[in-house]
């Protein structure tokens, strides 16, 4: 298999993967949360790479200590999980580019950790974001009803007796795991893009939950072709070229809901409008 096929490939399996497990992110409004993951994860990455070590297994470790200490500060009074999002994102994103610097002769370049480097993914790279979407769809399949239920309804859920902890610890791994399977792809910057991206598109043309579920990772893995294909074409860096992608599906699926919104029906005209028309 050639890098280009290779390439294709991992962009299907880690952009559907990410729009699926984003459909859950976006619904339950944790997309700042999942952004401050994707930078906060940089500082494991390049550890990882400077002791030559795989790079998602050190953004792995990061995502584990970041998560504990955000659900720590979210603990805090007066705090919640908005504040420790930001202060991960920000101390995180600063801990890697000082890390960074201290050590400058990386094995990997810093832009392939930023934005990723599709075009060099391993087959244990497909592997794993595989893994994860399975996974992901595997947990959805058996907890879907109780996701569903704390998502749309959290009083409610609370109120019947239910603790929310297990359902929110479960998207947030899952987030967590498609972070890092997104990382050799797209990078600790980009990766965002196809977790936010697609399902908010799907959100804004796909009226229910199960719907969202299985529109995002198709748009999602529209994107990683479409960005692959673009960054072919015209010579340009992959990772990017996904995000773009995914942010033009977005205005796509954007620009949809705002023709539907135009009242069409002529009953919708007034009388007089439509008979000026015909004598014209």
């Amino acid at each position: 298999m050639g890098y280009f096929e290779r390439a294709l490939i991992a962009a299907i399996v880690i952009g559907a993967g990410a729009g699926f497990v984003g459909a859950l992110v976006v619904l339950r409004r944790r997309t700042f949360f999942a952004q401050a993951l994707t930078h906060g994860t940089y500082p494991g990455a390049v550890a990882a790479a400077a002791l030559g070590v795989s790079v998602p297994l050190g953004a792995a470790a990061a995502s584990v200590v970041l998560v504990a200490i955000m659900a720590g500060i979210a603990r805090v009074r007066r705090q919640g999980a908005q504040v420790a999002a930001g202060i991960v994102l920000t101390g995180g994103f600063a801990a890697g580019a000082i890390l960074q610097a201290m050590l400058p002769g990386l094995p990997v370049r810093a832009e392939s950790l930023l934005v990723g480097s599709i075009l060099t993914v391993s087959d244990g790279d497909i592997v794993l974001a595989a893994s994860v979407a399975v996974v992901a769809v595997v947990a959805v399949a058996i907890f879907g009803k109780e996701i569903a239920f704390s998502t749309f309804d959290p009083r409610g859920y609370r109120a019947v007796g239910y603790r929310e902890w297990p359902v929110e610890l479960l998207v947030l791994a899952l987030t967590a795991a498609t972070v890092v399977s997104a990382l050799p792809a797209v990078g600790a910057i980009l990766a965002i893009a196809l977790i936010a991206a697609p399902a908010a598109g799907a959100r804004l043309v796909v009226p229910t939950y199960r719907g969202i579920l299985f529109a995002a990772p198709v748009i999602g893995a529209a994107s990683g072709v479409v960005g692959v294909l673009v960054s072919r074409a015209f010579a340009v860096a992959a990772g990017p070229s996904i995000a773009l992608a995914a942010t033009a599906f977005f205005l796509i699926a954007l620009g949809i809901s705002k023709v539907r919104a135009v009242p069409w029906n002529r009953a919708s005209i007034p009388v007089e409008t439509a008979e000026d028309a015909r004598i014209a």
